[in-house]
């Protein structure tokens, strides 16, 4: 979105014509005790309709965008703003570090693989410190996705899931894929799988959204899903403008999520750097401070996870 998330998260407000559209940036993440975030590689593709202007046009310059947004994060990282995360190991240091300096933690996931321009380039972007990969936004040359192209996997999308299945420092990320590629990427890839920020179609209809039974199937891999906090995709038929709904919203889509698969499998997705402002979010969120609210709404017991102690079990359990 070209904005410069090391300002603080007022001051970017105020520079912004909407001043409520900036939800999150590092001074915001550090004021609220977050400790680690999956930092998203976003290309965004042209498309007549949602990217009229702009956006990737071949898997070159997809690659550079994503390159580009790489080399922001290490730049961060280089003035100390942020800690990268690629490892179990690393990932204990940071946290004994943050506890000290509060410094958030970046773990590197790309959403949408067209940046990726063949499978065999996997490599390239895992050792580069990509931990997690999404093969699909919209569609894109290896999945179908949650709007546009809603097919199922492209034969390079069988040979990327297959390759991901073969590289012990990735993990699949089932958010934006179309119901029919996730069913044939399950097929394939039998590493640690995760829906980083999705919702239950049992109450918003769409591809967008995960089933029971795609649900049921990240639960039985020792996933976790991760909420996101968009009104639209938490309130059927919400529609910007519409007033805010609160809480109860968010927490009817984890309560669902965690009778199929348990709270111990339920996170934050957030999707704060997705576009959308704090008067498209729940009402009383005004930035990541304002998630421990949900303290009050949740059951008994189950906060600690869901703030982050279930993500951090999972990437435990199979970061090298």
């Amino acid at each position: 979105m070209g904005l410069d998330l090391t300002l603080p998260l007022a001051e970017l407000r105020r520079r912004h014509p909407r001043g409520d559209l900036p939800t999150a940036t590092l001074p915001a993440l550090g004021q609220a005790g977050v400790a680690l975030v999956f930092a998203t590689l976003f290309a965004s593709p042209h498309h007549p309709q949602h990217n009229p202007d702009g956006g990737y046009r071949t898997p070159d310059e997809a690659h550079a965008l994503a390159w580009r947004q790489l080399e922001l994060y290490r730049r961060w990282a280089d003035e100390g703003r942020v800690r990268l995360v690629t490892s179990r190991a690393g990932l204990e240091a940071h946290l004994r570090a943050w506890e000290d300096d509060g410094v958030p933690g970046l773990l590197i996931l790309m959403e949408g693989a067209d940046p990726i321009r063949t499978p065999s380039e996997l490599g390239f972007w895992v050792d580069a410190g990509v931990r997690i990969v999404g093969p699909a936004w919209g569609g894109t040359r290896y999945a179908g996705g949650s709007w546009g192209e809603t097919g199922g996997l492209t034969a390079a999308g069988r040979e990327l899931v297959a390759a991901m299945s073969s590289e012990p420092r990735v993990a699949l990320d089932a958010s934006h894929l179309s119901e029919r590629s996730f069913w044939e990427a399950v097929e394939v890839y039998q590493g640690p799988l995760l829906a980083s920020h999705s919702n239950a179609r049992r109450f918003v209809s769409g591809e967008r959204h995960l089933t029971d039974a795609m649900i049921r199937e990240i639960g039985r891999r020792d996933g976790v899903v991760g909420a996101v906090l968009y009104n639209a995709f938490l309130v059927e038929g919400w529609r910007r403008g519409d007033p805010r709904p609160g809480f109860e919203v968010l927490v009817r889509h984890m309560a669902h999520v965690a009778s199929l698969i348990g709270w111990e499998r339920v996170g934050i997705g957030s999707d704060f750097d997705g576009g959308f402002g704090t008067l498209e979010t729940p009402a009383p969120l005004d930035g990541p401070a304002d998630l421990r609210r949900l303290q009050d709404h949740l059951p008994a017991g189950a906060f600690a996870g869901v703030i982050g102690g279930n993500w951090l079990r999972w990437l435990r359990s199979w970061l090298p």
